[in-house]
């Protein structure tokens, strides 16, 4: 089955040079993508290049000048493309239904349309919303409340009394809820403190696999709208990521941090306990921040700086046995002209 460019372009609010009639049936890289195929285009790099795709359509930023292939022409390229492909190539939902060999508690209360896989394991008092879908292995423990529209994969543990929102996707592999790091020593050794809190995950969020996120000590650990977490991301005890942060593959967070709305953590970037990062923050890979950070600052390096300052600094390294050694060339010819001069005195 396929789509008519103008339904495409409809969807996605662009307008068409070209042929509106021509049937897409699949999406594809500009390079590879063929004559059923829809690309885009969003860079001068592949902008220059547009005759030379095959694709059946391309959708290009706004102000493209016509061409021999069919554009839609949009204000975000990346953005349209990404709304095409849903549109053409849907995610095929689970039929509904609740294997014989899922096990659930007391009191379970679900909406309509749920899925629930064989080997789906649900304690006391939980509660789901419509057309949840919870793969095979998921454990969800009592008291635990999903909303609407969210796709668990398998072996995800949500343990008690943790909240899930509405169109909420968890990869495999992910703990949510899982006591927080805290021991209290004595001199001799530990002892473990209780954390009775929960975590809250708000709506349209997406953690990756082999997540682990923290419950509070008390309180929540906060997930707030929108967020997107890459794989093996660590969030700690008590720690609230702000609207529409991205946090990459290796990210660790220490208890207690405040992040801010549209914040990009990159990868293997640490975060010390208790600090507060404002909003559209950016913190380079590998980073290690041991201070807060105001808003719309960008930094690098470990411990962080401006990021201009870590790149001047990355560039120098290098360099550094070489000066190194002319400082030293440097030393020995000046304690020879010292000695010089002293013995002509």
């Amino acid at each position: 089955m396929g789509i008519e460019v103008f339904r495409i372009a409809g969807w996605v609010g662009g307008e068409i040079l070209g042929e509106p009639n021509r049937i897409i049936r699949g999406a594809a890289p500009f390079d590879t993508a063929g004559p059923e195929e829809i690309t885009y285009a969003g860079t001068p790099r592949f902008l220059k290049r547009i005759d030379e795709t095959r694709a059946g359509a391309v959708i290009v930023p706004l102000g493209t000048p016509a061409c021999s292939r069919t554009l839609i022409c949009v204000g975000n390229p990346q953005v349209a493309f990404a709304k095409a492909v849903s549109l053409i190539c849907p995610a095929k939902r689970p039929a509904p239904g609740i294997s014989s060999l899922a096990t659930f508690g007391n009191r379970f209360s679900h909406g309509n349309e749920v899925t629930l896989f064989p080997f789906v394991s649900m304690g006391d008092d939980v509660t789901l919303g419509d057309r949840v879908v919870l793969h095979s292995g998921v454990v969800v423990g009592d008291g635990v409340t999903v909303g609407d529209d969210v796709t668990i994969y398998p072996n995800v543990t949500i343990r008690e009394g943790c909240r899930i929102g509405n169109r909420v996707i968890i990869h495999a592999g992910t703990v949510i809820g899982s006591d927080g790091f805290g021991f209290a020593p004595d001199g001799e050794g530990y002892h473990k403190i209780p954390h009775l809190g929960f975590v809250q995950i708000d709506d349209d969020v997406e953690i990756g696999a082999n997540n682990t996120i923290d419950r509070a000590t008390f309180g929540k650990t906060w997930i707030q709208q929108g967020v997107k977490t890459d794989n093996l991301v660590h969030v700690a005890h008590n720690v609230i990521i702000g609207a529409h942060t991205v946090l990459v593959a290796q990210v660790g967070i220490s208890g207690s941090v405040t992040i801010g709305k549209h914040v990009i953590l990159a990868g293997q970037a640490g975060v010390g306990g208790h600090l507060e990062i404002g909003d559209n923050v950016i913190v380079g890979p590998q980073a290690g921040v041991t201070k807060s950070v105001p808003n719309g600052k960008t930094v690098s390096g470990t411990p962080i700086i401006p990021h201009r300052d870590w790149l001047r600094v990355s560039r120098t390294l290098p360099s550094l046995p070489e000066l190194k050694k002319k400082v030293t060339d440097l030393e020995k010819r000046l304690k020879r002209i010292e000695e010089k001069d002293g013995k002509s005195v």
